[in-house]
């Protein structure tokens, strides 16, 4: 996955609260086995006015204009503003695939589901948590555009005004981002301790490797 430090993009904002993963992502396309080609059912049940078959691009469909992701002005929007428990529902890794493909970098809710916020930083999207009252002025202002820089190292979500907000994030889940390593990358990255290891622990205890 590709490291995150400093993002500025346009905010589109999501007025749900509970939107779960089946919402996001429905199941009748997650029949893929890559982890592509999930970005054009984002939403599916919300974007489109007609029942889509994998495969089918948003061009071949009946588009929803009431929906806020349809609507000129947030077409581009990298960063997502959401509700309360975002995420909620099956433990779908698709979801944050569907997210990143349709082309945000950074989701930023008062709260998520558990599953859903670790999936994010094994992925590379970037969820942040904000205190309720601060996310309701966001939404208030990307109502006529809303231009945010979120920098990770800074921990900070600042406006065009130079307004700022701090948020927290765990100092391993930060890491991770910034190195753009997942948990596989991570634990590679300590190879060498893990093979040293392993050499000592044959030497050690050799009834263990041996062969009956």
């Amino acid at each position: 996955m590709q490291s995150f430090r400093q993002h500025t993009g346009q905010a589109v904002p999501l007025d749900r609260v509970n939107v779960d993963t089946d919402q996001i992502i429905p199941k009748q396309f997650l029949k893929s086995i890559r982890r592509t080609g999930f970005g054009d059912y984002l939403f599916d049940a919300w974007r489109f006015l007609d029942e889509g078959d994998l495969g089918m691009t948003p061009n071949e469909r009946a588009i929803n204009h009431d929906f806020v992701l349809n609507a000129p002005q947030f077409q581009g929007a990298s960063i997502l503003l959401a509700r309360d428990n975002f995420g909620c529902g099956s433990s779908r890794e698709h979801a944050v695939w569907a997210l990143q493909e349709y082309g945000f970098q950074v989701v930023i809710a008062p709260s998520f589901a558990d599953i859903f916020y670790g999936n994010c930083f094994k992925n590379g999207l970037l969820p942040i948590v904000l205190e309720e009252n601060i996310i309701q002025e966001l939404f208030q202002l990307a109502v006529d555009g809303l231009e945010l820089t979120v920098d990770l190292e800074a921990q900070t979500v600042r406006l065009a005004d130079g307004t700022a907000h701090g948020f927290d994030i765990a100092p391993g889940l930060k890491e991770k981002m910034l190195s753009g390593m997942d948990d596989i990358a991570m634990t590679l990255a300590g190879r060498e301790q893990i093979e040293h290891f392993e050499a000592g622990h044959r030497e050690s205890q050799p009834w263990l490797f041996s062969r009956i």
